[in-house]
């Protein structure tokens, strides 16, 4: 089980209320185990941080970076968590914004390859994942 500091609670309560644009796209196509029966957390606790969406089964952080995030200190702050979260086993896949938006299959063919690797390579029967058209569903 991971750790993570009690202050951050009540900070991702408040960032699960108030999603992006393209953080509420995913996580229309990632809820109620969408993809290969895979159980995602949005806006969770980890250590002193806390990441846009994590899947615990498999070990994987999938993070949504908005343009500020090509900036040299927003990356560098990046390439520290993302050291961080490695040292816990986990894998980071970041993804551009614009591009969950715009190019949602594309980005969904992304997570549900790396899904694939962390499962060791066995690929599940069925549809590889449910189609988007690039809309973001209502909730």
């Amino acid at each position: 089980m991971l750790r993570y500091h009690p202050h951050l609670k009540d900070k991702a309560r408040q960032l699960r209320k108030n999603l992006t644009d393209s953080e509420l796209a995913l996580w229309s196509r990632l809820r109620n185990k969408q993809l290969l029966d895979i159980q995602f957390y949005r806006q969770k606790p980890i250590g002193e941080h806390i990441v846009d969406f994590f899947a615990p089964r498999i070990k994987l952080v999938v993070e949504v970076d908005g343009s500020q995030h090509m900036e040299a200190d927003h990356a560098l702050k990046d390439r520290h968590r993302d050291g961080y979260l490695r040292s816990l086993g986990l894998r980071v896949l970041r993804l551009n914004s614009r591009e969950v938006l715009e190019e949602s299959d594309a980005v969904m063919e992304v997570i549900y390859r790396t899904i694939v690797e962390q499962l060791s390579g066995k690929i599940p029967p069925g549809p590889p994942f449910p189609k988007g058209g690039g809309e973001i569903a209502d909730l």
